[in-house]
């Protein structure tokens, strides 16, 4: 870190700078004089830009006094003002005609309504922006501490989990949030989360797969979707809008690292629980630049380099002595990525557009301790014992193509988009102890890969001629989702035994040496399957305000898959213009979510030795012969009705108010049950026929009741030759379960089924609040940006059937930034700068084999950092 610091001085006292410079201020709103938040207002033949606020204020230090403004917006048509002689600029965009880069606010089919006259509530969140005053540089905790209603927790001791992060809206699921990339459906991740404190049970899209350098802003839609954009989108939309300017070079080098070990939350009655340490370093590298094309075509392309070192946070044993996880902590990664974004005219109104990435990390984590006595080591090879390394190789490749026209008024967009996921498994100085000293220390423990291919055909057109506001949309879809599941080698998963450890003095107790990669023994070749799956899609969907105060939108979609049928759902929303200064909002709408593949065909065997016998633990695939002859159904669809009303209100100048709150309630949510054995008196006997020690099955069971409240203010104030901004954003949420349903042959064993320590994990995930307070001062060359962050109450039940108590705590994020010259910015800052941690526990009895569950700010403490961006 010193290094780091001093070249960060050097560099900045090297820096020359010299330019003249003028603020100019205005306002941007749209035809119906409403503001455009998120609008992009740049100094044309520059890289100086930035963008509207909630209500459309802007502030631009332009380097030349006679410059010319460009603005522009999602759908709406590009101006450029000459700036000599103006302080001044307040300006009004219409809609555009179609152009290559088109691309609608989600929640809303028409390019002519702004993020700010839709029905439901949408958070533009400027990426592009935000990168330069945050210490986080992966997307999903970025969003962690920018989106109230977005959570996302890094884990520990949780196999595939702890490479990638699970993440939600307003704690419903990860699978119950739908990616859309400029305005299209985006891949999920393979993995399916086995174990955790998130997200159990269930897949979702992998966020980190999309470097925020490649970012320009990203929309979240807080509202159930399903209707317009298809499964998946119960809690709501997240749409990653991709950068698409050219002629500017833009990068950021960052590095930084954990400095923790002193906060006050580590007391305790027997000294700190842990020693002061540095770790975790962290080092990204990433590097934009858009290209013209002839006839105003476009080509942008990111590079990302992003490495991440382990962090070390073990048990302190003077307080609790059992250590079965010496080295628990983060996992270490090195993340590559490669994405584009562009397009090209064909002829007169029609364009050709494509965009995508492809991205690669390699992650490594350690498993829990094997001890030197244990019968899963072989002591001549590790005499200390040793803790295996659970090792990924995760490759995620995407490519979306288009061609947009205008026929006869009629906006068209044919699209195909193909992404795919794997996930492969390695596992490290571990040992298969069956072999002894035979075995291997490294082994290929199998993976897996998800497919998906859309195509799909998307029209609109205004209708103004008939009533101001007015839109039609409809279209049509088929994907088509592709999930296989590979073996891993021989000695990864075989036990080579009956293998004898030791034997009691009496005879009568005998301990077997356990087969298999210690640490992640390996998928056998009965795990392994292939699957596909397609579903057709149709939708129609209309806008129109009926006066200019007052608009209603609706859509309904039709869906058929092969695997469970038919499905229907519909969307109405609307909104009331009340005062010039206040509107209502509201909707209602039912949803589905289908199950993923990967939740239909997962299958996991690990082999065990019971009184010189072999059984096998088993997760078993749900259209397997195991899940069938049990009698656990075919999965199906899980159903939501989603239901908000809120308000939008500007009392004062530059102040803006949002509320809104929130009901989804959802059938049939699919999830992972207990683990039955032999000895269950109703499928114990099933069990003993096909060999099977015991088993888990992914089944629909539990009907959950989500209610709560989103709360989002800003102000913005000049204070001096300065502007401080001010925002509150909080989400308040309750979940309930109101019914868990078991297959009639387990009726009364629902403790078992999906049982108590599940369902304290399930609300975990909702937890009560979060709320953030950000303020951000600019002042010529100098920014600050602090922000809070308070974290909700979480309980969590531990392996002893206790419940742990993580109180709420508060992190305090501070960070300064300087425009050494109009091409260089340096930042200084730090995440959690108090070094707080959650609540610690017994090590003996978490999920995570830690002192702490993978909940709140999670476990890393205080980290510092040092960034340099610039743009030429």
């Amino acid at each position: 870190m010193k290094k780091i610091s001093t070249l960060l001085i050097i560099f900045l006292s090297i820096t020359i700078f010299s330019f003249a410079q003028k603020i100019i201020k205005g306002k941007v709103v749209d035809r119906n004089n409403q503001p455009l938040e998120g609008a992009s207002i740049k100094e044309k033949g520059s890289n100086n830009g930035t963008i509207t606020d909630k209500d459309g204020n802007y502030s631009i230090t332009i380097n030349n006094s006679d410059g010319v403004i460009e603005f522009s917006s999602t759908g709406m048509s590009t101006q450029q003002i000459d700036a000599k002689g103006k302080n001044t600029i307040d300006i009004t965009l219409s809609a555009s005609t179609i152009n290559m880069a088109a691309v609608e606010v989600v929640g809303s089919r028409s390019l002519r309504r702004s993020a700010t006259e839709t029905a439901v509530p949408i958070d533009i969140i400027p990426i592009a922006k935000m990168t330069n005053t945050l210490g986080q540089s992966d997307l999903n905790q970025i969003l962690q501490y920018v989106a109230p209603s977005f959570n996302s927790n890094k884990q520990s001791g949780g196999d595939g989990v702890d490479h990638v992060d699970p993440a939600s809206l307003r704690g419903l699921g990860p699978d119950q949030t739908l990616v859309l990339v400029n305005g299209k459906r985006w891949h999920q991740s393979s993995l399916v989360n086995i174990f955790g404190s998130r997200g159990r049970g269930n897949t979702g899209t992998d966020l980190n797969t999309i470097p925020a350098a490649s970012i320009e802003r990203i929309e979240i839609l807080r509202d159930g979707a399903a209707a317009q954009y298809g499964s998946d989108a119960i809690a709501g939309v997240i749409n990653i809008i991709l950068k698409s300017n050219t002629n500017v070079l833009t990068g950021n080098i960052s590095t930084g690292g954990f400095i923790t070990g002193w906060g006050k939350s580590l007391n305790s009655d027997k000294g700190k629980i842990i020693d002061k340490k540095n770790d975790g370093l962290t080092t990204n590298a990433n590097i934009n630049y858009g290209f013209k094309l002839k006839n105003d075509g476009f080509i942008n392309i990111t590079g990302d380099y992003l490495t991440k070192k382990k962090t070390f946070r073990p048990n302190f044993e003077t307080l609790y002595p059992d250590n079965y996880r010496k080295k628990m902590g983060d996992a270490s990664s090195d993340n590559y990525s490669l994405y584009l974004n562009g397009g090209v005219p064909i002829k007169g109104k029609t364009s050709f557009y494509f965009f995508g990435g492809a991205n690669r990390r390699e992650g490594s984590a350690f498993a829990y301790t094997r001890t030197p006595e244990s019968e899963r080591n072989v002591i001549s090879v590790y005499p200390n014992g040793f803790d295996p390394l659970i090792e990924s190789k995760i490759t995620d490749v995407a490519i979306s193509l288009g061609i947009r026209s205008q026929i006869k008024g009629w906006n068209t967009d044919f699209n195909a988009t193909l992404g795919s996921n794997q996930f492969k498994y390695y596992v490290d100085k571990t040992i298969n102890a069956s072999l002894k000293e035979a075995s291997p220390r490294s082994f290929y423990s199998g993976g897996f890969q998800l497919a998906q291919n859309t195509i799909g055909l998307h029209i609109n057109k205004a209708f103004d001629n008939v009533a101001k506001g007015a839109n039609l949309a409809f279209g049509t879809e088929i994907r088509q989702d592709q999930y296989k599941l590979c073996a891993g080698e021989l000695a990864s998963y075989k036990d080579f035994g009956p293998v004898v450890f030791s034997t009691s003095p009496d005879l009568q107790d005998t301990v077997f040496r356990p087969g298999g990669a210690q640490g992640f023994p390996g998928f056998q070749p009965k795990d392994e399957n292939k699957k596909t799956r397609i579903n057709w899609g149709a939708y129609g969907d209309g806008e129109i305000d009926i006066t200019k105060s007052f608009m209603v939108s609706g859509a309904v979609r039709i869906e058929n898959y092969s695997d469970f049928g038919w499905t229907t759902n519909f969307k109405l929303a609307s909104r009331l213009k009340i005062l010039d200064n206040l509107s209502m909002r509201g909707s209602i709408s039912t949803g589905f979510r289908a199950p993923s593949l990967p939740q239909v065909r997962f299958s996991s065997t690990f082999t065990n030795v019971v009184a010189g016998a072999i059984y096998e633990t088993v997760i078993a695939s749900n259209d397997g012969i195991l899940a069938k002859t049990v009698g656990i159904p075919q999965l199906k669809e899980e159903k939501s009705v989603n239901a908000s009303f809120g308000f939008t209100a500007t009392p004062i100048k530059n102040l803006s108010i949002t509320i809104d709150g929130y009901s989804v309630t959802i059938k049939d949510r699919v999830v992972l049950t207990g683990l039955f054995d032999q000895s269950d008196d109703a499928i114990g006997q099933i069990l003993t026929d096909l060999n099977v020690g015991s088993a888990q099955f992914f089944t629909n069971a539990v009907n959950t009741k989500t209610t709560g409240l989103d709360i989002i203010t800003s102000y913005a104030h000049k204070i001096g030759s300065g502007r401080l901004g001010l925002t509150f954003a909080g989400n308040f949420n309750k979940l309930k379960l109101d019914k868990i349903t078991t297959i009639p042959a387990l009726v009364g064993k629902e403790d078992i089924y999906y049982g108590r320590r599940e369902q304290y994990f399930l609300r975990a995930s909702a937890p009560p609040h979060k709320l953030s307070f950000n303020a951000d001062y600019t002042i010529k060359k100098f920014s600050a940006n602090l922000r809070f962050s308070n974290f909700a109450k979480v309980e969590i039940v531990n392996f002893a059937d206790e419940v742990q108590n993580f109180k709420s705590k508060t992190t305090t994020d501070l960070s300064f930034g300087y425009m050494a010259s109009k091409n260089i910015r340096i930042t200084l800052g730090g995440a959690n700068i108090f070094d707080v941690y959650p609540d610690y526990h017994d090590s003996a009895n978490t999920e995570t084999g830690g002192m702490w569950e993978a909940v709140q700010m999670g476990f890393g403490g205080a980290f510092f950092f040092g960034k340099i961006g610039f743009k030429f």
